[in-house]
């Protein structure tokens, strides 16, 4: 079967391009030294997983427990829930830990380090947790040189927890616009990681996982001593943010969005296709990027993007809105009803996230069995 059997909106997801961005990423960290830990909350499916696994030690990143069940169920064992611990998660990450799952958990204050510690005792589980480090004020994480770090550390040790080490995430490279900036960022990611574990050594922790990540880090790291393992996950998909950021080329986005011309709006030049914001998401990444591609850059069906610069002006839930990006109107005879098209997103996890199953297109725009994907949390 090809795409054309397909029924849009379909989520898309080009093999040779999937394929090369996981190689890519390998040969970037082979050439540093350091394993990958890939975050799979971008693939959510196993097969995708493997291939992102493979030549690794196979520890591997989720976001929800549903991801964790989903992979553990795989065989895929050693998961880092790299989300920080709702007490009231507690109670399932104990279950899932009694039945064989190596579960990392992470936290970042005092206060979740006590619900932790609390449960561990209640439970009987020597919870492994990875203390949070903030490398750029982006999002979550201690300062590494916050005493609360500290803190955190003997709370869950004297709670009979395992305090193994600590994690940063670089959320503020996507806010970087150009090659120094990103090498800035993942010098900075690994240096508050280093630091806040050499401060924990120093108060008497082993301290031995060291983990850093986020696509853009990853791939413009230049050098990573001390570091034991890198987490990214959007690399292998790659998208418009991405290539916004400069990490990737338009031609290397894997992940796209089947979907049918359903209508014009004459008097406006512009066309009206069967993907709305419940297929593409509402994520907008680019509109703060030198390029702003909307909700979406328009390829034909084949993959080529449009030369006249279509992109997906707005959206609704289900109709999505092309427009030229320099605001001129459209040839509506380009757009025949029926005709079929590919949309690249802004944000491959968010975009991704709306599908159930995805396709994976090979040559000549040959696609096998659908490959599910997990959902919830």
């Amino acid at each position: 079967m090809t795409i054309r059997g397909l029924q849009t909106p379909a989520l898309l997801v080009d093999e040779a391009r999937f394929d090369q961005n996981v190689g890519r990423m390998n040969a970037s960290l082979d050439r540093l030294g350091v394993p990958l830990r890939p975050h799979l909350k971008t693939v959510k499916n196993v097969e995708l997983a493997r291939r992102m696994l493979a030549g690794h030690p196979g520890g591997a990143t989720v976001s929800t427990l549903a991801e964790a069940d989903h992979f553990f169920a795989a065989g895929i064992d050693d998961l880092l829930y790299a989300v920080g611990i709702a007490p009231g998660k507690l109670d399932a990450a104990a279950r899932r830990i009694r039945n064989g799952m190596k579960l990392t958990l992470i936290l970042d204050h005092p206060e979740a380090a006590l619900a932790v510690a609390h449960a561990a005792r209640r439970l009987g589980t020597a919870f492994p947790v990875l203390l949070e480090v903030d490398a750029d004020g982006h999002r979550a994480g201690f300062r590494p040189d916050d005493p609360a770090l500290i803190e955190s550390a003997r709370i869950l040790e004297r709670g009979g927890a395992t305090p193994v080490g600590v994690m940063v995430h670089a959320g503020g490279s996507y806010a970087c616009r150009d090659r120094d900036c990103l090498i800035r960022t993942a010098r900075q990611e690994r240096a508050a990681a280093v630091s806040a574990a050499e401060a924990l050594r120093g108060a008497g922790f082993e301290a031995p996982v060291v983990s850093v990540g986020s696509t853009p880090t990853a791939m413009f790291a230049d050098d990573l001593a001390g570091v034991t393992d890198v987490r990214a996950g959007v690399y292998a998909l790659m998208d418009l943010v991405m290539a916004g950021l400069g990490v990737c080329g338009l031609d290397d986005i894997a992940v796209s969005v089947l979907t049918e011309v359903i209508g014009h709006r004459g008097d406006r030049g512009e066309v009206l296709i069967d993907a709305g914001w419940m297929a593409l998401s509402r994520d907008r990444g680019t509109a703060d990027q030198a390029v702003d591609h909307g909700y979406g850059l328009v390829c034909d069906e084949a993959g080529n993007t449009l030369s006249a610069g279509v992109i997906v002006r707005a959206t609704n839930q289900e109709h999505g809105i092309l427009a030229r990006r320099d605001g001129e109107r459209l040839d509506l005879a380009d757009f025949p009803i029926g005709r079929r098209l590919r949309v690249l997103p802004n944000h491959a996890c968010a975009t991704a996230g709306q599908f159930e199953r995805m396709w994976l297109i090979g040559a000549n725009g040959e696609i096998a069995e659908p490959l599910d994907r997990c959902r919830g949390w």
